[in-house]
């Protein structure tokens, strides 16, 4: 789908394939698919997300940012040519030559969203996943509710939210395992989307293990990671 070809002074040239349907997670921790070391890099840094032909490159709230052809973005949606810079290192985003319509589509469109992934603006779905057609006149969000614990359930209603031992996270799970950011889940135009980040802690989908690839959540979809156990919900609205 796409070449990801990471170059440094002080590193040899490395080159990733970014498949569609699967994430590339970058940062300093070696438990990313890219790692680089440096000090100005975070653990876990930024990630790129391949969703249908297309790549969104997501900054994970690093301390000095990402940038994209010299402008500091939260979320991008790559063209062929763009020119990531992360650290003391760049990197060239490349689309095979049978995917780069993709990103005349994407200039087209809204190249970059600047807002803080931890700051959330209210969006609703136009549609239930889990229930087919849905009436124009009913809106369904998203909500986690805790099985193991006693908390109050969280409505997702914002474009991201992050799951971790880090104090920013919108959820917090304490362990030593647990990555600082560890998972998050995406609200996308056709629904929720859970994605593993990093840390030790295995990351479950209903019992099976989320490594790398970016999983429609459904309704009743139950999420583990560490200790925690979390049902993913669709809720009515209150509008």
């Amino acid at each position: 789908m796409a070449t990801l070809t990471v170059r440094s002074e002080q590193s040899p040239i490395q080159e990733y394939r970014v498949r569609d349907g699967e994430t590339l997670t970058i940062g300093r921790s070696k438990h990313n698919d890219v790692v680089i070391d440096n000090l100005g890099v975070s653990s876990h840094h930024a990630k790129i997300d391949a969703i249908e032909g297309k790549c969104l490159l997501a900054d994970l709230k690093s301390k000095n940012g990402t940038l994209v052809n010299d402008a500091l973005v939260s979320l991008h949606w790559l063209k062929h040519g763009d020119i990531i810079s992360i650290g003391d290192h760049t990197l060239f985003f490349i689309y095979d030559e049978d995917e780069q319509e993709y990103s005349s589509e994407a200039e087209n469109c809204e190249q970059t969203v600047l807002f803080d992934v931890g700051r959330h603006r209210p969006i609703h779905s136009k549609s239930e996943p889990n229930a087919g057609a849905q009436r124009s006149d009913e809106v369904a969000v998203g909500a986690l509710s805790f099985l193991s614990e006693k908390r109050s359930d969280v409505r997702l209603t914002g474009k991201e939210f992050a799951i971790g031992k880090s104090a920013s996270s919108d959820i917090v799970i304490k362990g030593l395992f647990v990555g600082r950011t560890a998972a998050t889940i995406r609200k996308k135009p056709t629904g929720y989307y859970l994605t593993y980040v990093g840390g030790l802690a295995r990351l479950k989908l209903n019992g099976q293990r989320v490594v790398k690839e970016t999983i429609k959540l459904e309704d009743l979809d139950i999420i583990e990671l560490a200790s925690q156990k979390m049902q993913f919900r669709y809720k009515q609205s209150d509008t």
